[in-house]
């Protein structure tokens, strides 16, 4: 499995992030098979457009929360990765509030 889990929808509470707040945040690698995603459903056309990373931000957003790494946004990079047989994603990990 290339996942740790495939998930439905966002489980952690809203941070308030926008995209100047994922921004200020460091990339690091994760490994894929440590994240778990919140989509259960990719567009085709998104995962092969090479051009797909243009407008938006070049790391995925994960959101670790209860100690799981939830992939918010940058599924089409991480299954890329995973087709180019990599183990690891370049992501903004942003540590969610527990409470």
């Amino acid at each position: 499995m290339i996942f740790k889990r495939v998930g439905v929808g966002r489980p952690y509470p809203d941070h308030g992030l926008d995209s100047r707040g994922w921004a200020d945040l460091p990339p690091r690698q994760v490994r894929l098979d440590e994240l778990v995603t919140t989509k259960d459903t990719l567009r085709l056309d998104t995962l092969l457009d090479e051009d797909s990373t243009f407008y938006g931000d070049l790391f995925a957003h994960v959101v670790q929360w209860k100690g799981d790494l939830y992939l918010e946004d940058g599924l089409h990079r991480a299954l890329r990765a995973a087709l180019q047989q990599r183990s690891v994603l370049h992501a903004r990990v942003h540590q969610a509030d527990d409470k």
